[in-house]
């Protein structure tokens, strides 16, 4: 068993920018990288809207910043993850890798979410070569190309929207006979010139040399019409939700019908005092780096003023 004032699970710009803030608080902060060292960022390649780089970041380089920047200030960065909680008393219990218990004074929950993907072997393949989860970040990469988005929500829908005001045509793949999106979203959508919608139509594989080329799809799969199909697109985006990583915060914790954890408007708050949640966890709306980060310093500077709440 070891004590420490302040834990941050996860190590993403959130988890890494409360370890910043609550470093220079002198709060002797102990975070844990978790299962992905980095988070989704270091998935992409390059980032060019987080402020500060003009020509761009590698998504591994910008982490390994935060990351060296925590450490400078004195944060105890650890391998490990998080596989067990009890929130039911204050100090915190939070058991890394089934073994060593953690009591905390404050607890930052930086854990993240996951993109969910069809389970397609070319999405591996041709991950950062053309498969991104993450329409607004990657999109301008695609100005007047061809992508599609699969996906039948409001997410898809939205993605769709933005894409089409930067890539040449965008095709927007269906499963069902109907979008789920709200009626306005479908509206927009099928009032967008360059998005075309393909209804019950399933993405089964991806091809191409050096990176995407096109989408192997058939329609209306398992009927007795099914037809197969490719069309070539630079760009597969997948827009079917994101899985956020609480699982094992949710007996103390409360989330959505979906597993976002529940904050204060504009605080990291959660309902319980001394725990706090930034980053992808908490924000099903924006999911972007810079936003993860300025999560991540709320959340330091809101577990620093509990802290002293508690002398």
């Amino acid at each position: 068993m070891e004590k420490v004032k302040c834990l941050i699970i996860g190590s993403g710009p959130a988890g890494y920018t409360a370890a910043i803030y609550a470093s220079r608080a002198n709060l002797n902060p102990v975070l844990y990288e978790g299962i992905q060292p980095g988070g989704q960022l270091t998935t992409t390649t390059d980032i060019e809207n987080f402020p500060g780089y003009p020509q761009g970041v590698n998504g591994f380089d910008i982490m390994n910043d935060l990351k060296t920047q925590a450490a400078r200030f004195g944060a105890d960065i650890r391998s490990g993850i998080a596989t067990s909680t009890d929130l039911s008393a204050q100090p915190f219990k939070v058991v890394i890798d089934e073994e060593k218990t953690i009591e905390a004074d404050a607890l930052i929950i930086a854990t993240g979410a996951t993109a969910k993907y069809l389970g397609l072997p070319d999405e591996q393949k041709y991950a950062g070569m053309g498969v991104s989860a993450c329409a607004t970040c990657d999109g301008f990469f695609y100005r007047k190309k061809k992508v599609a988005v699969v996906g039948g929500g409001d997410t898809a829908c939205e993605e769709s929207l933005y894409l089409s005001g930067l890539a040449a045509h965008v095709y927007l793949i269906v499963r069902k006979p109907v979008l789920r999106a709200s009626k306005i979203m479908q509206e927009r959508v099928m009032k967008t010139e360059n998005i075309t919608v393909l209804f019950e139509h399933n993405a089964v594989g991806l091809f191409g040399e050096k990176g995407v080329e096109g989408v192997h799809l058939v329609k209306r799969m398992g009927e007795a019409d099914e037809e197969k199909m490719d069309i070539a697109i630079d760009g597969f985006f997948l827009a079917i939700g994101h899985q956020p990583n609480s699982a094992i915060f949710k007996p103390w914790i409360e989330t959505d019908e979906i597993g976002y954890i529940k904050t204060v408007p504009d605080s990291t708050r959660t309902n319980l005092p001394g725990v706090f949640a930034a980053g992808d966890v908490a924000d099903p709306v924006f999911r972007q780096a810079v936003t993860a980060a300025g999560a991540g310093c709320k959340a330091a500077i809101e577990a620093e003023r509990y802290l002293l709440s508690k002398k």
